[in-house]
């Protein structure tokens, strides 16, 4: 009995190693995980070979309209700086987005490109805004010169000119 190890479970008088003593808790002389580091863990991720539990359904085909309205919008405006004849797009590209995003709510699942569609529209309204600005300019522009707005004549008096505003002047 002599050969035995201490602790042999054969030998009932002795006890196991550490007997009474507590354990050590877990990581006892570490410093805890993450320490000295201002930010939290990073997430943890499934491993590789597993997906989330439902997959995620594809995306209906995109609207056929849906980028001509932003893109005819995005000229509208973009071309309203360097040329004024690409705004006349504008009314176009709203159009084109306001019926899309109208068939794109009646029908979800049948398209994608509600947000393409929906900046087209929106473009389309400010350069429409836009555009009717630049005409009553335009318009403003052409009757001031019509009526001998930009004549440098001091002698010419408007109140009885034969033009349109000189008449009105009569009139009144």
């Amino acid at each position: 009995m002599s050969d035995e190890q201490p602790g042999n479970p054969s030998d009932p008088t002795t006890p196991p190693p550490g007997y009474g003593q507590q354990p050590p808790p877990p990581g006892y002389g570490q410093q805890p995980p993450n320490w000295g580091n201002a930010y939290p863990p990073p997430p943890q991720y499934p491993p590789p070979g597993y997906s989330y539990p439902y997959p995620q359904a594809p995306l209906p085909p995109k609207h056929p309209q849906a980028t001509p309205a932003m893109v005819f919008g995005i000229v509208s405006l973009a071309g309203l700086f360097a040329c004024v004849v690409p705004i006349l797009l504008a009314p176009v590209a709203w159009i084109l987005g306001a019926k899309a995003v109208k068939e794109i709510d009646a029908n979800p699942a049948a398209h994608s490109g509600r947000g393409e569609a929906n900046a087209g529209k929106i473009m389309g309204i400010i350069g429409t805004c836009l555009l009717v600005l630049v005409l009553l300019v335009i318009v403003v522009l052409v009757i001031v010169g019509l009526n001998g707005g930009f004549d440098d004549d001091p002698y010419d008096d408007p109140y009885y000119s034969d033009t349109f505003i000189g008449l009105l002047g009569y009139l009144g």
